[in-house]
């Protein structure tokens, strides 16, 4: 078990991670990959995961970040940049964006590409902010899309800061990290903190990246060719199983239990895909949607909310975003791997 104290820093190319000072907590399965610069006081939970791999992220002083929660950069197009005292609670995703001094990002909650958040905001549990939004300091957020809903009084400010603090500390502090699967290509790569359990097939290019819990145990999870699995999502087959097909891209901190994925689909950050659920080929699931139990999808669209219903077509610069996001994994993966 890693303790508290010791980092795990991964390079990327030559560059490691720096960190202004020895953070106050580095818990077990949390990793930081390349061009990632601290500040003082850092605090990282379990399972937590900062990756700056085709871009950079920074964060200032007294950053936290939660059990399972994932930071990242959109590759050579936005990188990530948090200002001072910048909390983020577990299972958050903060991805590709800039957030000023004090933001608060609550459990679950998930920022996307090119948005630009205030000083002194609260993205509430859940929410989703759309890419290249901007969201003016000092206000509450919710929703899907975050809109806001009041003005925050320094006072309900510095409760919901405070308990966003205890809530971390309090989280689970043990992580699973097993990256080995049952049947594995050579050219696969499974990332050293994610825990794979059972019968996890990864075929050529494949990739498992840091956090991602898989359960075979029951049933198998099938990986196809250059298909990605991004950080921190977790898999469970309990019965029926779970199969994704080539060139499809699983975001950052998505669930999928039981459920079928067809080749050339997106399933977007945040989102959760019930058991039963089918998803063909050339399909797009936006971030943070929600399908139910059993639901059939239909290709060729874009899917999106709770439940999940069509909110728009697959064109060819969508189909393009997909196979160009399974070429930029594998290359990353490749380049972890060398």
């Amino acid at each position: 078990m890693l303790s508290t104290h010791t980092v795990n820093l991964i390079p990327y190319e030559g560059v490691s991670p720096q960190f202004a000072s020895t953070p106050i907590a580095a818990l077990p399965g949390h990793a930081v990959v390349g061009r990632v610069t601290l500040g003082h006081r850092a605090w990282l939970g379990a399972g937590s995961v900062i990756r700056a791999d085709g871009h950079y992220v920074t964060a200032g002083d007294d950053f936290q970040l939660g059990r399972g929660a994932t930071v990242h950069i959109s590759h050579e197009r936005y990188p990530t940049v948090m200002g001072h005292r910048v909390r983020v609670g577990a299972g958050a995703v903060v991805h590709a964006c800039h957030l000023g001094n004090d933001v608060l990002v609550e459990e679950g909650a998930v920022i996307l590409d090119g948005a630009s958040i205030g000083d002194g905001a609260v993205i509430a549990a859940g929410s989703i902010v759309y890419p290249r939004s901007e969201l003016e300091g000092g206000m509450l957020y919710a929703g899907r899309p975050a809109k806001p809903v009041r003005r925050l009084t320094p006072l309900e400010y510095e409760s919901r800061a405070n308990e966003l603090y205890e809530r971390n500390l309090k989280a689970k502090t043990e992580w699973l990290c097993r990256p080995i699967a049952a049947t594995c290509a050579d050219s696969a790569f499974i990332a050293k903190t994610a825990g794979l359990l059972g019968d996890v097939r990864l075929e050529a290019s494949s990739s498992v990246w840091f956090g991602c819990q898989l359960d075979a145990q029951h049933a198998p999870i099938s990986i196809g060719e250059r298909c990605n699995v991004q950080d921190n999502s977790i898999l469970i087959a309990q019965s029926m199983g779970i199969t994704l097909g080539a060139d499809t891209t699983i975001g950052h901190n998505v669930t999928l239990e039981d459920c079928s994925v067809g080749a050339r689909c997106l399933v977007g950050m945040g989102s959760l895909i019930s058991t039963g659920t089918e998803i063909p080929d050339n399909t797009f699931v936006a971030a943070g949607c929600v399908t139910a139990e059993g639901q059939k999808l239909s290709g060729g669209y874009v899917w999106g909310g709770n439940p999940a219903k069509i909110i728009g077509n697959i064109d060819d610069k969508k189909i393009e975003i997909i196979l160009i996001t399974s070429g930029v994994y594998a290359e990353y993966a490749q380049k972890l791997k060398d």
